[in-house]
Parts: C-alpha cells; sequence; structure tokens
C-alpha cells in the first residue's frame, strides 16, 4: 500500500508539472513567430535607414559619456556585422510571463580602434551605436515605443525595448530586446584578469587590475557563443522542460533571481555543464533533472574549484588562467572557450544565498504533499516574507557613493552593495544566518541622457534572517581583552565608536564591549539598534534615512509606554504560588492533583495580559496615590483535578453539584489558610491573589467517560459538555505552551494576529483558539521558507496564509507535537470530505468555511465547527490579502498619503448596513482603543446617552474604606459591550 501511495503521489506530481509547464510555456505558435518576425524585420528596416559613415559623437549622450569617464569616443557609424535572435527563444524556452525576445546585434569593427578596451571608450560607443539605433525606430510607424534598459542591472551596458506597435492577445507586454555583441573585436590576452585597462584607477604607482571591467567587455565578446548551450538542448525536450521548471522557481525567489546571483541564461549554462559531465541524461524526467541540479547546486564541491566544461577540440583553459580566474572571483563558470568568467557577476553571498534555497527547495521535495509542488513552483518568495528584518537605506541624493567615480573596475552601486554587507557583517556577526544587500538601482524609468547620477532614486535594501533569536536578541557583545593592546582592540573600539566600552565580566575577565540595554520585551529592537548604529557611523546616514520594517507593528500591542507582557513574569509567579496553595490544602476530601493553566494570558498569547491589579492582593497599602486604578478586572481560567476516588456519584447533576461542592471548599480553605478573598457562583470560583483574578474549575474525567457512552442522553450531554470543553482546552492550552517554548517569537505573532481579527471585526466568528492554530500552522510547516524569527516576518505570513490557502478542497492540519499517525490523517480527510458533502447537499453558505484539524479535534468541531462560515471566511480572505499586500508594499517603500501601517488595523466601515458607536469612555479598558470610532458617513438614527452608573475607573473618593470593601467594589468579568452585543443579538433573533 506504501508503494501505491508514493506512486500516486508521483502522478499527482508528474500531473501538476505538466499542468504548470501547459500554463508558463510559451510555445512557439504562428501567431506569436509572426509577430516576431515582422518586428526583427522592422527593427532590421530601421537599422538600413541609417547611413553609412555618419559621424556619431558624444554629444549624442553627453552625460552618459562624461559619468562613465570614456575619452576618444567619437567613430563613423557601420552597418552591424551581424543580427540574429538568441537566447531562450533560440532553444524554445520562453516562459511567462517575462515575454522577450533576445536580438543580437554584433557591432562592427570599423567603428572602433584597437585600443577601444581601454578607459571605457567601449561602453561609451555601444551606448552611442544604440542611441544612433533608437532614433531610427522611434520615426518607424511599425514600432511601438522604446525603452532604455541595462544588461543584468549594469548601468554602463545599457541596452534597448522594443514594443512592436502591433499587438498579439497571447503575448501581452512582449518587446524585443536589443543587445550588442563584439564579437573579435579585441585580443582577448588584452582582457585578461591581471591586466588593468582603466589607467586612471591607480593607488601611488601601482595599477590595479580590472577583472570585473575586462569581463564586461569578454561578456559581450563571447555573447554569441552560446553553441555549448544550443546543442545541449535542442532536441531534448526534458532538458527544455527542466529549464523552464528552474526559471519559475528562481524567478519565484527574489534573493537568487538578482544581479548578483541567478538569471535564465546561467541556468542553462550549468544545466549544459551537468548534461557535459554526464550527471543528468536524456533517460531521466524533466523532474528528475530539476533535482539533480538542486542538488548539484546546493552541495556540489565542484564550486569552490570553479565549473570547467570537459576539452573539446582546441579549447583549452592553461593552468595559469585558472589561477587568475579563482584570484579575481569568488565564483567561476567558464566559458567552454576558455578565459571568460560567466559568473563574473555573482558574489560570495550571492552563490551562499543560492546554496541555501537550493537546499530548502530540495526538503520541501522530500517533506511536502505531492513532492512540493506548491511551495517549489507556485510559491513566491519576495524580500519582505523571506527575511526576518528588512531595512531600507535612502541613498538619494549621496555623492559618497559615487564620490571616487561611478565606473571604476565595478560600479559604485555594486561597491556600496559590498561595503555595506561587510559592516553588517561584522557588526552583526553570529547575530545573523544571512545577510542580503541589493540595491536594484536601474529599475526606475532611465535614459542615457539623464546620466548615471540619478540612478539613486530607487533604495538599496537589506534582508537579515537572524541565526537564532536569543543570539540576536543578546544584549552584550564582548570584543578583545582589555590587556591587548595590539590593533584588534584598537579595531573594535575604531568600528564601535562611543558604544565601545570597557567591562568586567562575572568571570573576572576586563574586555572591550558593547552593550545594548533594553526591556525584556523590548529585545526585538536590539538589532534595528545595532544596524542604526553602524550605518549611522560608517556611512554617514540619519537616523531619517534608514528605515526598518521591525516596531512599526509595536504601537498596536502596546499599553500606556510599554507592553504588558511584561507583567507576565509576575503573573507566572502568581499562578504557581496559588498553586502551591492548591496542592497543601488539607482539609479537603480530594487532594489537588494537578492544576493546569487555560487563559491564554499564560501561554504568552492574549493582546493584553493582565497588570497586576492592586485591589486584588492580600494586603495594600494606600490608593490614594494612583491616579488610575481600573474598575474591572479579567478573571484567568485555571484547571484542576482532584484524586482519584470511587465515591463520585453516578448521577449527573450530582456530580456537578460535588463539583461545586468541592469549589467551594477549596475557596473557603483559601481564604482561611492565607487571607485570599474569594468569590463563588454556582459554577466556579474566582481567588483575588498576588494582584490577579482565577477563575478556578474542576475537570472529572468520569464526567468524559459519561459523554462518550450516553451520546444520545440530551442532559448527559449538557452536563458533561463543560468536562469535554475543559478537557479540550486543556489539551489546546497544554500544546500551545509547548509551541511557545520552542518559538519564544510565537506568541507576539498571535497577538499581532488577534489583534488584527478583531480591529476588522471578525472576532466573533474566528476564535482565539483557531487563530493560535493558524500561526502555529506558520511556525510548524514553515516551507518554503525557514521558522519566522521577527513579529512582523510572522505576522505577514499569518496574513499570506489565511489569504491563500484552498480553504475549500483542504482541510488545515495543525500537529504539533508530531502525534498523528497516517491513520489520523486519513480520518480527519474524510471528516472534512464528509462536511464539504453535507455543504454541496444543503447548498448552504451560512455552515462553517473553515476546517481545522488537531490531534484532539479531527473533525474541526471545537474552535471552527460553526464559524466562520463560508461568506464570513471568503471576507476574511479578502482583508487579509489586501492587508498582507500592503504590508509587503509598506516594506519596500515610504508611507504614501493614506496607506501607512497603521491603516492594516484601521476597518472601513462603509460595507456595513448599520453601524452602532459605544462610548469610549464605558468600555472597561478605553485605554486598549487603537483609534476613536468614527462614521462619516449614512445617516444618523439615535444617539444614546451613556449610564452613569459605571466608570471604567474607580474614582478618587471610591478608593477610601476597608480593604474588603474596597474589594468589593471590583467587577470580575464585567465587560459592558459584550452584554450589550449578547442583548442585541437575541432582540434581533426575535424580530427575525
Amino acid at each position: 500500500m506504501e508503494g501505491l501511495g508514493s506512486h500516486a503521489m508521483m502522478d499527482s506530481t508528474e500531473l501538476k508539472v505538466s499542468e504548470l509547464l501547459k500554463e508558463v510555456h510559451l510555445y512557439h505558435s504562428s501567431h506569436f513567430s509572426s509577430l516576431v518576425d515582422n518586428t526583427v524585420s522592422a527593427i532590421k528596416s530601421c537599422i538600413d535607414e541609417i547611413p553609412v559613415d555618419f559621424k556619431v559623437t558624444a554629444d549624442v549622450a553627453p552625460k552618459f559619456v562624461r559619468d562613465i569617464g570614456a575619452d576618444k569616443v567619437d567613430f563613423m557609424f557601420k552597418k552591424p556585422s551581424l543580427i540574429e535572435i538568441g537566447g531562450s527563444y533560440s532553444i524554445q524556452s520562453l516562459v511567462r510571463p517575462e515575454l522577450n525576445v533576445d536580438l543580437i546585434i554584433r557591432l562592427p569593427k570599423g567603428c572602433f580602434h584597437e585600443k577601444d578596451y581601454l578607459n571605457y571608450r567601449y561602453h561609451a560607443k555601444r551606448c552611442l551605436y544604440l542611441c544612433l539605433i533608437k532614433k531610427y525606430l522611434e520615426a518607424s510607424p511599425s514600432i511601438g515605443k522604446v525603452e532604455w534598459s541595462t544588461f543584468q542591472n549594469e548601468a554602463r551596458k545599457p541596452l534597448l525595448h522594443v514594443y512592436p506597435a502591433a499587438k498579439v492577445a497571447e503575448v501581452p507586454g512582449f518587446f524585443v530586446r536589443i543587445i550588442p555583441s563584439a564579437t573579435s573585436l579585441f585580443s582577448l590576452s588584452k582582457l585578461n584578469m591581471k591586466r588593468n585597462n582603466i589607467h586612471n584607477l591607480n593607488h601611488g604607482t601601482t595599477l590595479q587590475a580590472t577583472p570585473k571591467y575586462n569581463s564586461s567587455i569578454l561578456e559581450d565578446m563571447f555573447l554569441e557563443d552560446t553553441e555549448f548551450v544550443n546543442k545541449t538542448f535542442l532536441g531534448w525536450k526534458e532538458i527544455r522542460e527542466a529549464l523552464i521548471q528552474l526559471k519559475v522557481w528562481a524567478r519565484h525567489r527574489s534573493s537568487v533571481y538578482v544581479h548578483d546571483c541567478l538569471n535564465g541564461f546561467l541556468i542553462s549554462v550549468i544545466l549544459a555543464y551537468l548534461a557535459s559531465r554526464q550527471q543528468i541524461s536524456n533517460s531521466m524526467k524533466a523532474i528528475e533533472i530539476v533535482r539533480v541540479t538542486l542538488n548539484f547546486i546546493a552541495t556540489s564541491e565542484s564550486w569552490s574549484r570553479g565549473l570547467y566544461f570537459p576539452k573539446t577540440g582546441l579549447s583549452s583553459i592553461t593552468k595559469e588562467e585558472k589561477i587568475q580566474l579563482k584570484e579575481s572571483f569568488p565564483v567561476i563558470i567558464c566559458h567552454p572557450s576558455g578565459g571568460f568568467n560567466l559568473a563574473f557577476r555573482m558574489s560570495r553571498n550571492g552563490l551562499n544565498q543560492l546554496q541555501d534555497e537550493a537546499a530548502l527547495t530540495l526538503k520541501c521535495m522530500e517533506k511536502c504533499r505531492d513532492g512540493g509542488f506548491e511551495e517549489v513552483f507556485m510559491t513566491k518568495i519576495d524580500y519582505a516574507v523571506k527575511y526576518d528584518y528588512c531595512i531600507r537605506l535612502n541613498l538619494k541624493g549621496k555623492k559618497e557613493v559615487y564620490v571616487s567615480g561611478f565606473c571604476l573596475d565595478d560600479e559604485c552601486w555594486r561597491l556600496y552593495e559590498e561595503k555595506v554587507h561587510g559592516i553588517l557583517a561584522k557588526a552583526l556577526n553570529d547575530r545573523a544566518k544571512s545577510i542580503q544587500v541589493t540595491w536594484r538601482n536601474t529599475q526606475c524609468q532611465w535614459s542615457v541622457n539623464d546620466g548615471l547620477s540619478v540612478l539613486d532614486k530607487e533604495p538599496l535594501f537589506i534582508g537579515i534572517s537572524v541565526s537564532t533569536l536569543e543570539k540576536a536578541f543578546r544584549i552584550v557583545d564582548i570584543g578583545p581583552n582589555a590587556e591587548s593592546k595590539d590593533e584588534q582592540a584598537l579595531e573594535f573600539r575604531k568600528f564601535w565608536g562611543e558604544k565601545a566600552e570597557l567591562r568586567r565580566f562575572k568571570d573576572g575577565r576586563i574586555a572591550e564591549s558593547t552593550v545594548w540595554e533594553s526591556e525584556q520585551w523590548s529585545r526585538h529592537l536590539v538589532l534595528k539598534r545595532i544596524v542604526e548604529h553602524v550605518i549611522g557611523r560608517h556611512l554617514s546616514l540619519s537616523m531619517e534615512n534608514i528605515i526598518g520594517a521591525v516596531d512599526q507593528l509595536d504601537f498596536s500591542l502596546l499599553h500606556g509606554a510599554g507592553d504588558p507582557v511584561s507583567y507576565s513574569g509576575s503573573l507566572l509567579g502568581a499562578f504557581d504560588l496559588l498553586s502551591k496553595r492548591l496542592r497543601l490544602i488539607e482539609d479537603l476530601p480530594l487532594k489537588v492533583s494537578s492544576v493546569q493553566p487555560l487563559d491564554s494570558a499564560f501561554r504568552f498569547t492574549s493582546v493584553f495580559p493582565p497588570e497586576p491589579h492592586l485591589l486584588a492582593n492580600e494586603k495594600f497599602e494606600s490608593l490614594r496615590l494612583n491616579k488610575y486604578v481600573p474598575s474591572c478586572i479579567q478573571p484567568l481560567e485555571v484547571m484542576i483535578q482532584l484524586e482519584g476516588s470511587g465515591n463520585w456519584p453516578m448521577d449527573e447533576i450530582a456530580i456537578e453539584k460535588t463539583k461545586s461542592s468541592f469549589l467551594i471548599q477549596i475557596g473557603e480553605s483559601l481564604q482561611k489558610t492565607w487571607g485570599v478573598t474569594c468569590t463563588a457562583t454556582e459554577n466556579d470560583v474566582d481567588v483575588l491573589m498576588a494582584g490577579y483574578a482565577f477563575r478556578l474549575k474542576i475537570l472529572h474525567e468520569r464526567g468524559l467517560n459519561l459523554l462518550n457512552k450516553e451520546a444520545g442522553n440530551d442532559q448527559a450531554k449538557r452536563v458533561h459538555s463543560t468536562d469535554k470543553k475543559l478537557f479540550i482546552h486543556s489539551q489546546h492550552a497544554s500544546m500551545i505552551n509547548g509551541l511557545q517554548s520552542r518559538h519564544p517569537i510565537y506568541g507576539t505573532v498571535v497577538r499581532l494576529a488577534k489583534r488584527w481579527v478583531s480591529s476588522h471585526l471578525f472576532s466573533a466568528c474566528l476564535l482565539e483558539e483557531a487563530v493560535e492554530l493558524l500561526v502555529a500552522y506558520v511556525f510548524l510547516n514553515p516551507f518554503p521558507l525557514g521558522v519566522p524569527c521577527s513579529r512582523i516576518n510572522g505576522f505577514l505570513r499569518f496574513l499570506r496564509l489565511l489569504s491563500q490557502y484552498d480553504w475549500t478542497y483542504s482541510p488545515l492540519i495543525v500537529d504539533i507535537n508530531n502525534d498523528l499517525s497516517p491513520s489520523d490523517e486519513k480520518e480527519i480527510n474524510d471528516n472534512f470530505l464528509l462536511r464539504r458533502k453535507g455543504q454541496g447537499e444543503n447548498g448552504k453558505s451560512t455552515e462553517a468555511g473553515m476546517f481545522l484539524a488537531t490531534v484532539y479535534d479531527k473533525a474541526s468541531e471545537s474552535w471552527t465547527g460553526l464559524s466562520p462560515s463560508v461568506l464570513e471566511l471568503k471576507r476574511l480572505v479578502a482583508y487579509a490579502r489586501s492587508s498582507a499586500n500592503l504590508l509587503t508594499k509598506l516594506t519596500f517603500q515610504e508611507e504614501i498619503g493614506p496607506y501607512r501601517w497603521e491603516c492594516l488595523f484601521r476597518t472601513p466601515l462603509n460595507n456595513y448596513d448599520a453601524i452602532i458607536l459605544l462610548h469610549k469612555d464605558k468600555l472597561p479598558y478605553p485605554q486598549r482603543l487603537l483609534f476613536p470610532s468614527e462614521a462619516d458617513n449614512g445617516k444618523l438614527i439615535a444617539r444614546g446617552h451613556a449610564s452613569k452608573s459605571f466608570q471604567p475607573f474607580l474614582l478618587p473618593k471610591d478608593l477610601k474604606g476597608k480593604p474588603a470593601a474596597l474589594k468589593n467594589k471590583l467587577l470580575i468579568d464585567f465587560d459592558p459591550s459584550r452584554f450589550f452585543v449578547r442583548d442585541l443579538e437575541a432582540s434581533t433573533l426575535k424580530i427575525i
């Protein structure tokens, strides 16, 4: 059966991959081929119209020529030596949605001098040649628009995007990229990696080698030489399909599909290399080739040596050339002809990111359903969702970026990326698992006529994945010992500046150190403060230009100046004291055997965990100095179990009465022995001690057994449903508490998620426990990402889960402790199908639309049995999608107009038929409101006046009297708004 299941999974995966290929692969239909041919013909005609020997001077693009520092750039125009289609179109591997065809235009020798490889002359003439072509293209009626772009984000190598005037529906947005080539223009020996070809680039008397500059020219010289790729792909369907799949995979991952890492051409080169080394064969299926390729990227030791194609014919590379490449570049994929590194732009960090992503993808394929198809090929991983900390540097107008020139051996923007990465790597050290620094400076609309100084409009982006929360939240970094008077200590002080200080540690050692003092609840800001300090110090940037998506949502959790979660220590201490006292009670017929906290405050997932209340202590001093004393207090549920006994009554009602009797005796004993104030009701007892109100409930396991045995007895169900609810609550609380201990950031993410749910008025249909399970799923099933390690990242993933999950056809299974067996999962799926079948037969949209299954609730009855309904879920999904999009947008750009961070928690009220605004000063906790309630539109029907009998705070005159009398004024579990909604619902039902 296991083999059949595996075979079925493979069939399912292959079917999905087949459908993916149909969707993304652009086949060469007659309509599309005609469009390409006609556009290319129009371009050729335009070029033919350019008069031969037309004099081209720097005046065509003076700012560009000036900024790259070129001289002697004038030339007489000659026709291109060759115009041909290349790239993905030539090997039939175009992938939607980026529909473009590469048109290679070979620059003629007659336009260049022998030494034009020096001092950016080639780059300048290359640009001027394109400027002239652009002028004639824009005059053609067959051409729509012509725009400037760059080759692999390299501003010194512009290219043209040519859009045809004719439009074809099957290829919206299609354009042709005009890319110049420089075949045989210069001697290869003049461009070897040890030569300096920018003669104003020197330090003293020593000329620095210019390997990046030389490679930039060599790239154009080898641009047409792709026979080693073409011969591999043409006639081999499976490898072309593998290439398409890998392109989809890479394009979905912003961290690797970037100028210093991977592109479509390099993917095809890696596949061609594997084929040349017989690591893939034409007997393999496409998905097998994908796995082999990803495994090679992730694990092969060849990367440390460099990838070299086998020697063929006259092509060879000498040992000396290999050494030059190794010394010049961190990553090498050598062209088969030798001497040119196809991966000269790839950085060491880029390769690390690529290898990590490939390794993670392989895990997805191994562990996720359907071979990880959804995670690998359908899930887009942008910076906002990938990195724990996202930071933008606004560098517009910062001349220090290009103070030494725009184009040295490498471009100034790439050098700045390296500089920022080096600073952060040194500052963060083991706090960061990976750091991505990317400046997509050529993304904006740009023209070579504007020069290069305008390419600072886009911010530089920093993405940081933390290693562990313990390291990320560390407040002390220890440097070299005080005894060391060497350069190491001086370097430490120079790097950290005023933050460096000598400290004596517990082991007696005195060392240089940096200290980032902060409250426990604000430790997530430590990393941000480090980044701001070192960037501000070493790059002279103001705080306004260092924008980190770190603490912008903290306002939704703060109570006054701090986060009430800071009181959790005192809460847990109070609970421990209560637990000990309960176990010490001697005058009970049955001793207390276990005490378990049930309230979400104990597991750090309550949006507002209670603060210690002055009136809930055994003893308290004068209260007159306290300006605000709340009149209400939240009770915190605590479940207790008594030791076993065979003397419990068998009658259901008698069991409940016995439990009530036990609770009353417990309250009396606590009051008598420790002076604790207790109030009793028929169902539970509230205990006021150590600043908190604890609501005690007894779980009697026989009640659970009777509930199962007497399933048809309605009275038994009613009586023992309290035991079942308690049992499920205890199971849920225990599991969530365990998850919180494994992932300390989990609780904060849940709090943000609950705040979002309540802010958009979904609390009635999506219970708190359901939100906890949804966030738990994000942490337990993070693929294709790592586990979230920041609150904003975790919150964004919650929103995306809510908005993207297939709620109609899939149950969401939350297996916190890996307790579910295959038979359990089958039972869950059967329950899900049974519910969906019933909904289909009834045709009701009011039935539950979300199916959340756990080990203690395989039928999704506890938290999502009745709600959210299909319609409510539809609204939830729409709101989550909108919020996720806004949150992603805010991560990448400034707050613009009305779209600000607080909008994530501000809900539109114009979707409702009627709006009731409550008096803020009559709410039990008015300070928790994020925004004042407003209804700008609509007609006012009635205005009510609030009762004066309730105030959220005890006035000074109310705080006079004896302690017992004051405690009687404390309202436990009183919430006027909750009672109002209850009465309103009851009245509405009567009307209906």
